[in-house]
């Protein structure tokens, strides 16, 4: 590990002294679940802003295949991480197949496992058999909705879209069933005894994330976010390592401040964002509207985005959107880096083909590793379609 530690540090252009502080401090983890052999991957202070794609079969399209796909299409276009949402069928086959063709950490929701078995009709120990079966898989890293509490519930009733949390509903509806406290958060302990066991890292779930702008940094948002600051502490002093997930639909001018608060509330624990989408009404382009968001919270100190396809809130994307939510979440992660590190170099070097007219770097140095498949004709110093002759660059080069 103290290999992987300083290898690390270097690609994160991180001292090792700082590397190492921040790791104590619980501002950077290193995901990487031992039973499996993953490329380990730095998320927090410091080190450069991860982007997810999410995968998965749902109870309406069940195709493996095609999950499989996916998730090699979306490590191509450069997701750090992948997270598998499958709710319904062999989850823990789906799960072995993506860990055989992928080498990037894995993410899971063991509640979506638990809700696809037996909806409602479970108890506190199914939950942890899931749990454990999927750390013994080799998932890195796992959410989980500890931090929704029944008063928080109760906060949320007021709201346009009281819950749009898939994990959140189904605690929420099970808490309602059985006249019990979310058993996620009174068994906490016994959750993080599983954990610390395999070394998977967890990721506190909001189940109280804003579906819409109007719920924006509300009561419920914000008193789920105070108690999973006050579970990241009872994680680390178990020896857990923790990343904080985060909203969900935020205005602009909202962003800063919910980076700020979530950063004071949960001890600098490496934030885990949604998007987060800036408005609610660019259904079948919420890839973009994400990757606003996602630029303006990275540069604020998100740490880790997870992307949004064009398909969100409209159905399962496809292959290609899952792609799209890869690349526009790489440019909003990097437009952050841009303004939080000043990790400009690679821009730089780009101006600078550009203004040479070297089409071969430009391609090469570009974020999307296929953009040169979409302009075949390109390359040397031939000109391109947007001006010809009438190139600028070119007419002022030549002068």
């Amino acid at each position: 590990m103290d290999k992987e530690v300083r290898l690390l540090a270097e690609r994160e252009q991180i001292s090792l002294a700082k590397f190492n502080r921040n790791i104590k401090s619980g501002a950077l983890v290193v995901v990487k679940n031992p039973q499996r052999n993953v490329k380990p991957l730095a998320i927090g202070a410091g080190a450069s802003t991860k982007v997810n794609a999410n995968i998965g079969i749902s109870p309406d399209k069940s195709d493996l295949d095609s999950e499989i796909r996916k998730a090699k299409i979306a490590v191509e276009a450069g997701a750090d991480t992948l997270m598998d949402l499958s709710v319904g069928g062999d989850v823990a086959q789906i799960l072995s197949e993506i860990i055989k063709v992928s080498d990037v950490p894995l993410g899971t929701v063991p509640l979506y496992q638990l809700f696809g078995d037996k909806h409602l009709d479970f108890d506190f120990e199914d939950y942890l058999r899931v749990l454990e079966q999927q750390a013994k898989l080799g998932v890195d890293f796992m959410t989980i909705h500890a931090g929704l509490t029944r008063d928080a519930v109760e906060f949320a009733k007021k709201r346009v879209i009281p819950i749009t949390s898939r994990g959140g509903c189904f605690l929420a509806s099970w808490m309602n069933k059985q006249g019990l406290e979310n058993p996620l958060y009174t068994g906490f302990d016994d959750v993080l005894e599983i954990l610390a066991e395999y070394d998977v890292t967890i990721s506190l779930g909001d189940g109280l994330r804003p579906g819409a702008l109007a719920d924006a940094t509300d009561k419920a948002q914000i008193t789920e976010l105070k108690t999973l600051g006050r579970l990241t502490k009872r994680a680390w002093s178990c020896g857990v390592k923790v990343i904080v997930e985060g909203p969900g639909h935020v205005p602009l001018d909202q962003i800063q401040h919910n980076m700020r608060i979530q950063k004071r509330f949960c001890h600098n624990a490496p934030f885990y964002v949604l998007g987060p989408l800036v408005t609610d009404i660019a259904c079948g382009y919420d890839h973009i509207t994400s990757a606003i968001g996602g630029a303006v919270a990275a540069m604020h100190g998100a740490d880790f985005l997870c992307y949004v396809t064009s398909a969100e809130h409209l159905g399962l994307p496809d292959e290609y959107q899952v792609r799209e939510g890869v690349i526009a979440s790489k440019i909003a992660a990097h437009s952050g880096d841009i303004v939080k590190y000043g990790a400009r170099g690679r821009d730089d070097k780009l101006s600078a083909a550009r203004g040479r007219l070297d089409w071969d770097a430009v391609l090469n140095l570009c974020i999307d590793p296929k953009v040169r498949d979409h302009y075949p004709g390109l390359g040397g110093e031939r000109k391109c379609t947007m001006c010809g002759d009438f190139c600028a660059l070119r007419i002022f080069r030549d002068l």
